[in-house]
């Protein structure tokens, strides 16, 4: 019987084994059902991997978290973003921090990230078990029993650590640990309206976003996509509004502020554009920072005439572009998974967790790490610190224990 069994080879998976050692690493098998590991971390940032985020105090950082933030204090004390940076570049992999304060590779590849953890992995002797899906795990009287479509293995410990399947949901739970439903946390709206239609790759640099319905509000980047809208302002609203929005069964209104003024504000605006560009046709000259093309877009929908200059601009126009440009309603029908960084609301009950070790409080010799717990976060690098410090410390307690 070996001693420890690593459930999924994820970033949670590999970074437990990554840090247990060689003596403990002999004795541990990771159990990973996909050909080759690390497979989000493989498409992350684009294929650059979002590693972690550049706030270092535990306190603001758990801001960032709808779910875990009171138990991830705890977890963030032990290990945090600065670890992270200091355990990779000491193992060199070289990290950035970039304007938005997440932190890449220096070498823009996530590849880098991989090798550095199976490098790691290797080192400490940890047996990897490919193309192997645990199918269930028995509790006995002093160990656990693994059961695979191959086999079945004993182990003294179980590190579970397997993502957001459903199967696995349905493993950990026949074991006695309560479920919370798990629903999506990060998403784009889908939103067929003539405002948007053609415009496909349209960025703004700063909206504010809300869902009037829920009251949440959001700001950041927005992007015009094929199904609608998305963007950090966008995944922030549907990471935040996780659970209310699944209830909505993802039918709701939002209201967008594009330029980031009051409505009043921009009724003020045109009128100094009617007086400083009185002679300029209303289409040639966009006056706010978006492209042009989301401008004629807004006149065209208002049946504003293409050859109208700023000096005949009425009152009710005026007011018409100023509703559509600080309080645009946008009706949302659907979700678009973002990208392939598909995060879960919803896994272990945090209740039945100590968070001091990240052992079970109802399985003996039983930790659990990463997206099985009800813990997700924005976009960022923020779910991934989640993964590096949850790991961290099982290793850690794993080696006090040997």
């Amino acid at each position: 019987m070996k001693k420890i069994a690593i459930i999924g080879g994820g970033a949670a998976g590999f970074f437990t084994a990554a840090n247990l050692g060689k003596e403990l690493g002999a004795q541990t098998v990771i159990f990973e059902q996909a050909a080759s590991p690390l497979q989000k971390v493989k498409i992350s940032g684009g294929g650059r991997c979002n590693v972690t985020h550049a706030c270092f105090d535990p306190k603001e950082l758990v801001e960032f978290y709808p779910r875990g933030k009171k138990e991830l204090r705890s977890v963030f004390h032990q290990f945090q973003p600065g670890d992270t940076m200091e355990w990779f570049e000491s193992r060199k992999v070289p990290l950035k921090i970039e304007d938005d304060n997440r932190i890449f590779p220096v070498s823009n590849s996530s590849i880098s990230i991989i090798e550095c953890l199976m490098n790691e992995v290797e080192k400490n002797k940890v047996n990897v078990n490919y193309n192997e899906v645990v199918q269930k795990i028995l509790r006995k009287e002093n160990h656990y029993e693994i059961h695979t479509k191959n086999s079945i293995y004993e182990f003294e410990t179980v590190v579970f650590a397997p993502g957001s399947s459903v199967k696995s949901m349905e493993i950990i739970k026949n074991l006695g640990h309560t479920i919370i439903r798990p629903v999506p946390s990060l998403f784009t709206f889908n939103i067929k309206d003539k405002r948007l239609d053609g415009l496909m790759g349209i960025s703004f640099d700063w909206v504010e976003v809300s869902i009037p319905c829920i009251k949440l509000n959001s700001d950041g980047p927005l992007l015009i996509t094929h199904w609608g809208l998305s963007g950090p302002g966008v995944l922030k609203l549907s990471a935040w509004g996780a659970l209310e929005l699944n209830r909505l069964n993802y039918d709701f209104e939002i209201e967008v502020n594009f330029i980031h003024q009051r409505f009043d504000d921009c009724i003020d605006f045109m009128n100094e554009l009617k007086l400083s560009h009185s002679k300029n046709s209303i289409y040639k000259y966009n006056p706010f920072s978006f492209p042009k093309r989301f401008w004629h877009r807004i006149l065209e929908t208002l049946n504003i005439a293409e050859d109208q200059t700023y000096s005949h601009l009425s009152k009710k126009q005026m007011h018409q572009i100023a509703e559509e440009l600080t309080r645009g309603i946008y009706k949302v029908k659907g979700k678009s998974t973002f990208k392939e960084e598909f995060v879960t609301a919803g896994g272990v009950d945090l209740k039945e967790v100590d968070f001091k070790t990240m052992e079970s409080k109802i399985l003996p010799n039983f930790y659990l790490a990463g997206e099985i717990l009800n813990i997700d976060a924005i976009t960022g690098g923020f779910n991934f610190q989640a993964c590096w410090s949850e790991a961290h410390i099982i290793s850690e307690r794993l080696k006090s224990k040997a």
